[in-house]
């Protein structure tokens, strides 16, 4: 694919603030797009290179934190895959819950802004993979893809979750509230979540109905973004997902990458030892010792030998080079 001119190329890193941050983020955008400010805590960044938009959430610390070059992911993105690119950028965790943002979009509707694309895409990670959820509605047809995403944190809904307290008096009931029931307008949805996390798995949960598909990561961790970066697979997904080739098939393909990732292997240990699977823990053990030299592996394999033959339990024949010293 054919990389966007300059506009994304534009570093947008060592500014003195936000206020430059946008300032700067407009230069760039140029004759081509906009930036809007949306209240006291929240923007609008567009870039038009049609046909497909896609619609990112994000939080300015998010960004600040992972992006060297402090450009929203989603510029890498359409950098890397050639779409127009709107994005919905918060200071810190807000769920996107301003009328502000709703008047914003409400606009949009009215002018037909979305109307004016082939496809259109929103993405999110956790409250702004909600929030992509929630505000799909306003282009019908559009897909989705949220990683762990909040349902609600409506209280009488979720009372269950109680890591975000401190939301519990903002309003979830009212425009734009159940992320649910407002993915019904999408064509399709991909809800990917860690079902380690409780949490995660029990919103997950609550995204159950037709059109929706959810995909269970398992030992991915709470920043399952950032996973799925590291193993160069999110890219990816958007791009099958708008080729209209994303399935519970294609996404377990994708997926197979964790295999050779070490923070995988580590959480599958820790979890295989926990459980004293130590028949399992050996063979996962040998399997990493295959492709590197690990240490913690080396001695799980020591500490599961010796717990068996305490225990008088059946494991693998040794192997030669795990008589050695290290």
């Amino acid at each position: 694919m054919q990389d966007t001119p300059n506009t994304f190329d534009t570093p947008l890193s060592g500014l003195p603030g936000r206020e430059a941050w946008l300032d700067k983020a407009a230069e760039a955008a140029g004759d081509d797009g906009y930036v809007q400010r949306l209240g006291d805590h929240h923007s609008a960044i567009f870039i038009e290179d049609k046909p497909i938009l896609l619609v990112t959430f994000e939080t300015h610390q998010r960004i600040d934190k992972q992006s060297p070059d402090a450009q929203p992911l989603g510029w890498e993105m359409v950098r890397a895959l050639g779409w127009s690119h709107l994005c919905l950028v918060s200071d810190g965790d807000t769920w996107f819950r301003d009328p502000a943002v709703y008047g914003y979009f409400d606009r949009l509707i009215d002018d037909g802004f979305f109307e004016d694309f082939e496809q259109v895409i929103f993405y999110g990670s956790g409250p702004c993979g909600y929030a992509a959820a929630a505000f799909s509605v306003v282009a019908p047809g559009a897909k989705v893809l949220a990683l762990a995403p909040q349902a609600t944190l409506d209280p009488r809904v979720t009372e269950w979750d109680d890591r975000y307290r401190h939301m519990r008096r903002t309003s979830f009931t009212d425009r734009y509230g159940y992320a649910p029931d407002m993915l019904d307008a999408a064509s399709e949805a991909f809800i990917l979540y860690d079902p380690e996390n409780k949490m995660d798995a029990m919103h997950a949960a609550l995204f159950t109905r037709p059109g929706v598909t959810r995909f269970r990561m398992r030992f991915m961790g709470s920043n399952l973004e950032a996973r799925l970066m590291k193993l160069s697979i999110l890219f990816r997904i958007l791009a099958q997902l708008s080729a209209g080739k994303l399935d519970r098939a294609a996404l377990a393909s994708l997926f197979r990458a964790r295999r050779s990732e070490g923070a995988y292997q580590f959480a599958l240990l820790q979890k295989l030892k926990a459980g004293e699977r130590h028949y399992l823990t050996v063979l996962l053990a040998r399997k990493v010792l295959e492709q590197r030299n690990a240490r913690p592996f080396r001695k799980a394999i020591e500490a599961a030998y010796k717990v068996a033959e305490d225990q008088g339990l059946s494991m693998p024949p040794p192997a030669p080079q795990e008589d050695t010293d290290d």
